[in-house]
């Protein structure tokens, strides 16, 4: 089994990487990542496996993408700029990277007769919902520049299943959290600040809702669906861990001995979905849950950055 990882030096992608490659002593990885500041090759640094090769390379270089693809047999894409803020500032990244870069993926995989492509996607393509959950059919209703460069990459490979019979299938997760997430998302930019005894800002009233599911957990769930989800399906990975901002905000205080006079609150961003909640029956019904504790794994996420703040003190310095 040889696979094309797209996005292979970021958070979520390098996490899966090392899963696969511990995992099944027989899979090869092409990891292909453009190290933008997002994709940080210290982030695989410890993988010392002849059955993994690094491509620095972007999904957009058409001949590139062609000739790597033409060497694996399945394609998991995370490849993305993900940051809603920054999406909101500068939006065309976002089409060209999410967008574009996806439909060469697809093409490229298409004509090469690739055996199954898993699209990596987020539960922000369904926009806001209270109360409720969303199902894979439910009409995508995007808030964000970000949210919507996924939901048009969404809706581009179901039409590769339709139009082509291509094996592609898409999963659309909660919030993610673990080691090695970039400290501009929310929970390891409030544990990095804190442990600079910095305030954490947080928008608006706080009472925003995510589901958390712990990075592992979604990486087991991929590898599920890449084994044994039907081609032309989205599939939902849910944490079933729904909390507001300020409940998180209050659970990294705790952890870290910090009173709430570290809570700066401050002017809620433009379009901020209030709720995220997503029905993963679907996936429940060919036989996988997640199952790692909530609470154990955040206070060992920031057990992790506590023990690698050289990690992401270089990361951190680079926000603006």
């Amino acid at each position: 089994m040889k696979i094309l990882v797209t996005g292979g030096c970021g958070f979520i992608g390098n996490n899966f990487v090392k899963y696969m490659l511990n995992k099944y002593p027989g899979c090869r990885i092409i990891n292909l990542d453009k190290l933008t500041y997002s994709g940080n090759i210290d982030n695989t640094k410890d993988i010392k496996n002849e059955r993994y090769e690094f491509v620095k390379g972007d999904i957009c270089n058409k001949n590139l993408v062609y000739n790597l693809m033409k060497q694996v047999d399945f394609v998991v894409h995370f490849a993305a700029e993900t940051h809603v803020d920054k999406s909101i500032v500068n939006p065309f990244i976002f089409t060209r990277t999410n967008v574009l870069g996806t439909h060469i993926l697809l093409e490229a995989a298409r004509k090469s007769s690739v055996k199954k492509f898993v699209h990596i996607s987020t539960d922000e393509v369904y926009g806001s919902i209270d109360p409720g959950s969303f199902v894979e059919t439910d009409t995508l209703n995007p808030s964000s520049p970000y949210a919507a460069s996924k939901a048009a990459a969404d809706l581009l490979a179901k039409s590769y299943f339709v139009t082509y019979k291509f094996p592609v299938l898409i999963t659309r997760s909660t919030n993610n959290f673990g080691p090695y997430q970039h400290p501009e998302k929310l929970i390891p930019l409030f544990i990095t600040n804190i442990l600079k005894n910095k305030k954490v800002p947080l928008y608006g009233d706080g009472l925003n809702v995510r589901d958390w599911i712990y990075v592992l957990d979604n990486c087991e769930g991929i590898d599920f669906l890449l084994r044994k989800g039907e081609p032309g399906e989205i599939y939902n990975i849910r944490g079933g861990n729904e909390k507001s901002n300020i409940e998180i905000t209050r659970m990294i205080l705790k952890e870290l001995g910090k009173k709430e006079s570290f809570i700066e609150y401050v002017r809620d961003r433009p379009g901020h979905d209030r709720r995220y909640s997503l029905n993963d029956s679907k996936i429940q019904n060919l036989g996988w849950a997640p199952k790692l504790n909530f609470k154990k794994r955040l206070k060992q996420t920031i057990q992790w950055y506590r023990k690698n703040q050289e990690w992401w003190e270089k990361l951190k310095g680079r926000l603006k």
